[in-house]
C-alpha cells in the first residue's frame, strides 16, 4: 500500500510540475508578445511556430558526467602524445570527431555510421574480429564500449563471453610499446541487462595483465561528486556502486 501511495504522490507531482511549467510558457509567451509591439518587427511570431522547451530553467548546466569527463580523459592524453594515427574503436562520435581537428582517426563501428569529416575516416568492423593484423596499431582507444558486446543491445549476437573475447582482440593488435584508453563502468560486478555490464577494478587489471597499467583516473557516479579523479586508487573505485573507469595501458 505504501509503494502504491508514493506511486500516486510521484504521479500528483510531476503532473502539478508540468501545468506549473506550461503555464509559465504561456505567461512569458505572452508577455514576449506585447514586448514586441515596442520593438522592430524583425520575425513572425505566431502560434503555430511555437516550440515548448520546458526543462531548461534551471540554477545550472547539466551534464552526463560520464560521456563528459572521459572524452576529454582521452583527448587530452592523444593531445599530449601526438600519434601520427589514432585508431578508435566504436566508442563516443564526438570524442572521435574533436579529436580528428588536430590528427588524423580511423573510427570503426559494429553499426556503420554516414559521418564525413577531414581527418576522420570511419569504416564498418566487428570487434571481436578486427581488421588488423597481430602487433600494428600503436594508439587505440575503445571507450564505453566492452560493457555493451554479447549483451544483444545493438544487434550483436547474444554471448555472455564477448566482453572478454572483445578484450582479448584489443590485445591482439595493439603493438608494442602501443597506447591503448579503455573506459568502462566500475564499481560493484553485475550485468544490467540488457544495457551494459559493471566491472571491478580488479577485473579489468587482470583482464590486462599483460600490458602496462599508466594510468587509471576515475570518475564517480554524477557531476556533483568531484568530476574526474586523475590517477584514483582500486579502493576509490571499489566502494562505488556504478561509476566510470578510465584505463590507460601501454604494451
Amino acid at each position: 500500500m505504501k509503494n502504491i501511495i508514493n506511486k500516486i504522490t510521484r504521479i500528483i507531482f510531476c503532473i502539478n510540475e508540468y501545468l506549473k511549467k506550461n503555464i509559465l510558457y504561456w505567461a512569458d509567451f505572452l508577455k514576449f508578445k506585447s514586448l514586441t509591439k515596442h520593438s522592430q518587427q524583425r520575425f513572425d511570431l505566431y502560434l503555430q511556430n511555437r516550440y515548448p522547451c520546458l526543462h531548461d530553467k534551471t540554477a545550472s548546466t547539466g551534464f552526463d558526467a560520464h560521456y563528459i569527463y572521459h572524452p576529454a580523459w582521452a583527448a587530452r592524453i592523444i593531445a599530449r602524445h601526438r600519434p601520427k594515427l589514432h585508431i578508435d574503436i566504436s566508442s563516443s562520435l564526438h570524442f572521435c570527431s574533436l579529436v580528428s581537428a588536430f590528427l588524423p582517426v580511423k573510427f570503426y563501428d559494429f553499426r556503420p555510421v554516414d559521418l564525413h569529416l577531414s581527418g576522420l575516416t570511419c569504416e564498418s568492423a566487428d570487434i571481436l574480429a578486427l581488421p588488423f593484423a597481430d602487433g600494428s596499431v600503436s594508439s587505440l582507444s575503445c571507450m564505453h564500449v566492452v560493457e555493451h558486446v554479447g549483451l544483444g543491445r545493438y544487434g550483436d549476437p547474444l554471448d555472455p563471453e564477448g566482453d572478454l573475447k572483445a578484450i582479448a582482440e584489443l590485445k591482439r593488435v595493439l603493438e608494442a610499446g602501443g597506447s591503448l584508453l579503455f573506459v568502462v563502468p566500475i564499481g560493484q560486478p553485475k550485468i544490467m541487462f540488457n544495457a551494459h555490464r559493471i566491472y571491478s577494478y580488479e577485473q579489468i587489471v587482470n583482464y590486462f595483465s599483460e600490458l602496462e597499467l599508466k594510468e587509471f583516473s576515475l570518475i564517480p557516479g554524477d557531476a556533483k561528486s568531484g568530476g574526474l579523479i586523475p590517477d584514483a586508487t582500486q579502493e576509490m573505485a571499489d566502494v562505488l556502486e556504478y561509476g566510470c573507469g578510465c584505463f590507460w595501458f601501454i604494451r
